[in-house]
C-alpha cells in the first residue's frame, strides 16, 4: 500500500506486515471490549450484591464502564512507558521526533481504535443512555486523530500524550459505580473525588499545556507532518483541550459539593 489517502501520505510507511498488525490490533481491541464487558457482568454480582436489582439500562452502562476502565489502564500504561521509560522519543536521537514509531506504539493505537469503535457503536445504538453528543464528538475526534497517525506513522508522540489522559477514566468510572451503589457519602467516594480532581488537573490540563509547549519548541518538525495531520494538530487538540477544561470545571463543582455534604454530616 504505497499511496496517498486524501491528504495523508502513506507512501513508504505502510506495508503488508504493518497493515496486518494494524488490523489485528484493532480486532484485538474490539475482542477485548466484548470480553471485559461480559466478564464485568459475571463478576459484578459477586462483588456488589445489588447488581442483580439494577435496571437493564444501568447494567448496560455498568458493564460498558468495565471495559472503558480496562482500556484506560492498558493505553495509559503503554503510553507512559513509550513517552518516559523507552528511548523512542529521546531528544538525542537524530530522527525527527514526529516521525518516530514502533511496533508497540502501533499496537496501542490499534487497540484504542478498536475500543473507540466499540464504545461509539454502543453509544449511538443506545443513544443517549451511555452519553450525549459530547461523547460522540470526543470519540469521533479521537478516532480521526489516531487513524491518521497510524496510517502515516507521524505525530505519534502527541497521540500518546492524549491517550495518557485516559488515566483519569478509572476514577470517573469508580465515582459512577459508587454513586449507583449508594456510597456518595463514603470516604472512598470522597478520596476518589479528590484523586479525580488532581488526576484531571495533571493528565488533562497541565499535560495539555505541556503538549502545546512541546509543539511550539518543535514547530520546525511539526511543520514536516503531512498536511491533514498538521492542521488537525492545530485544530483538534484545542477542541479536546476546551472539552477537558469544561469537564474539569464540572468535576471541581462536584467535589466542592461533596466535601460540603461530608462536612455537614460529621
Amino acid at each position: 500500500m504505497e499511496a496517498s489517502i486524501g491528504l495523508i501520505d502513506v507512501e513508504g510507511h505502510a506495508s503488508r506486515s504493518k497493515e496486518l498488525l494494524w488490523l489485528s490490533s484493532i480486532f484485538a481491541g474490539i475482542i477485548m471490549c466484548k470480553t471485559v464487558y461480559e466478564l464485568t457482568g459475571v463478576v459484578s454480582p459477586i462483588i456488589f450484591k445489588g447488581y442483580s436489582k439494577l435496571g437493564n439500562k444501568v447494567k448496560l452502562e455498568w458493564n460498558n464502564r468495565g471495559f472503558s476502565t480496562f482500556h484506560a489502564i492498558i493505553v495509559a500504561a503503554g503510553s507512559l512507558y513509550l513517552l518516559l521509560a523507552s528511548n523512542l522519543f529521546d531528544e538525542s536521537n537524530d530522527e525527527l521526533i514526529v516521525n518516530r514509531r514502533s511496533t508497540l506504539s502501533d499496537t496501542i493505537l490499534g487497540v484504542s481504535i478498536g475500543y473507540f469503535l466499540t464504545d461509539l457503536a454502543m453509544i449511538i445504538y443506545n443513544f443517549p443512555a451511555l452519553g450525549g453528543m459530547e461523547y460522540v464528538l470526543h470519540h469521533g475526534l479521537s478516532m480521526f486523530s489516531i487513524i491518521q497517525s497510524l496510517l502515516s506513522g507521524q505525530a505519534l508522540i502527541y497521540i500518546l500524550m492524549v491517550l495518557f489522559s485516559e488515566s483519569t477514566t478509572p476514577f470517573v468510572n469508580l465515582r459512577w459505580y459508587l454513586d449507583v451503589a449508594g456510597q456518595k457519602l463514603s470516604k472512598l467516594y470522597i478520596f476518589n473525588g479528590v484523586a479525580l480532581f488532581l488526576g484531571w488537573l495533571v493528565a488533562r490540563i497541565l499535560l495539555f499545556v505541556y503538549f502545546f509547549y512541546h509543539m511550539f519548541i518543535h514547530f520546525d518538525q511539526v511543520k514536516e507532518v503531512y498536511p491533514l495531520g498538521f492542521y488537525s494538530l492545530l485544530t483538534v487538540s484545542p477542541v479536546l483541550s476546551l472539552m477537558n477544561i469544561f469537564w474539569f470545571w464540572k468535576i471541581a463543582k462536584g467535589l466542592v459539593k461533596t466535601l460540603k455534604k461530608a462536612g455537614h454530616n460529621e
